[in-house]
């Protein structure tokens, strides 16, 4: 069948998707080059077909994600990918959708932002029961990414993503929580601001979206596409390279935040797709970094309470293997203020106490985690010369090492 790829209103180029597999045949026609996804590769005569597959596909719910084959057999879709075509592939990530050449249809009327859209695929996904046999499955849940369960959800008006945790500990919507505080005391970059809901006893993180009808959300993945990295260039560098030359402002910063905030809550996900960037779909100019957001993978999430070694060595993505190394690459963090993480032990402790899934002892050994983490970055931001305490660097204070 043959698709035109919009974005918003405008559109891309025409293509053929197969009916079955959902996987990208060919190119039929460009409309405009300029709209293209970031990361796609373009040359002088057609856009490759495999880079376009890729972020197509890209779109779909993962397949590792958990409990999907039984949610798939209840939608009576044999694919995740075969959900990308009963939803157009709308998202609430970006304005990107395909049109039907046969019966087109127009952005304001379908689009998630502005319209309502069904539950059904976001019930099925969590185990609820489902009221009937004939599902809906219009919705932007079927281009929701990562491993743990998750449903967009219209809450007073607003567009939410609602994720749940992994057994044993559940562990992971509090750790949202935990990470949204820390960062509210640091006051420098736009973050994600978690909240929590209970369901069944269950835990859940809340979070509004970031993006809106005039806004979308790209991948650090995406970006890194735009440019083949050199042998000698690493990774972190090549990031930064790509997002300069693409104009991407204030990225340093932004990312030399996210490697602090890692480091406290020892983040061992922080992967190339829950990172990125802003850009404005209309004047395709970017605005900055994406606000940091999906921190839950951290904190020991998976660990018993004998292996939460705070002063161990983390592993780390995306940049190095492990936090030691990767903290290095955001030089002297002096903007730090650790004052304003004082205390920060006991409002993780009235997190996490809430939680039937966190006995006192993990609940303690956590707390006791995320302290000595700060304590163990203030360290090495002293032991490079320059900190800020209370306003002033270590050399004003005359402390001696």
């Amino acid at each position: 069948m043959i698709y035109t790829l919009m974005s918003k209103n405008t559109p891309v180029l025409d293509l053929e998707i197969h009916g079955e597999t959902a996987s990208i045949l060919k190119i039929v026609e460009i409309h405009n080059k300029k709209h293209l996804p970031v990361g796609v590769r373009i040359s002088e005569k057609k856009t490759d077909i495999s880079s376009l597959n890729k972020w197509w596909q890209g779109r779909s719910i993962p397949a590792s994600r958990y409990g999907i084959r039984d949610a798939l057999e209840i939608m009576q879709v044999p694919y995740t990918e075969q959900l990308l075509l009963k939803c157009f592939g709308l998202s609430l990530s970006d304005q990107y959708w395909i049109n039907p050449k046969s019966n087109p249809m127009e952005w304001n009327k379908v689009n998630f932002f502005e319209n309502t859209f069904s539950d059904d695929v976001g019930n099925v996904l969590f185990g609820q029961e489902v009221q009937s046999e004939d599902l809906d499955l219009m919705s932007p849940d079927n281009t929701s990414d990562g491993w743990l369960k998750k449903k967009w959800k219209i809450i007073d008006g607003k567009l939410c993503l609602i994720k749940a945790g992994s057994n044993p500990f559940n562990q992971e919507p509090l750790n949202e929580v935990v990470a949204s505080a820390i960062q509210r005391r640091l006051k420098k970059e736009p973050y994600t601001s978690y909240a929590l809901v209970w369901e069944n006893n269950y835990p859940y993180s809340v979070c509004e979206n970031f993006i809106n009808t005039d806004t979308e959300l790209v991948s650090a993945w995406n970006i890194c596409q735009t440019e083949k990295k050199p042998n000698h260039v690493s990774p972190y560098n090549h990031y930064l390279s790509c997002c300069e030359h693409l104009g991407i402002p204030n990225i340093k910063e932004s990312i030399d935040y996210m490697l602090a905030v890692d480091f406290i809550i020892a983040n061992s996900d922080r992967h190339y797709s829950n990172f990125g960037a802003v850009r404005d779909v209309n004047t395709l100019e970017w605005t900055g970094a994406a606000p940091l957001f999906d921190c839950g993978t951290s904190m020991w999430h998976d660990q018993l309470v004998q292996n939460i070694k705070p002063h161990k060595d983390v592993p780390s993505k995306p940049f190095k293997s492990y936090h030691s190394e990767q903290i290095k690459l955001a030089g002297s963090l002096e903007w730090i203020d650790f004052s304003a993480l004082h205390g920060i032990d006991e409002e993780c402790k009235e997190i996490l106490k809430a939680s039937a899934y966190i006995d006192t002892a993990r609940c303690d050994a956590l707390c006791y985690g995320i302290r000595k983490r700060i304590e163990l970055l203030q360290s090495l931001m002293m032991k490079q010369g320059v900190i800020n305490v209370n306003g002033k660097t270590h050399q004003e204070m005359n402390l001696k090492m």
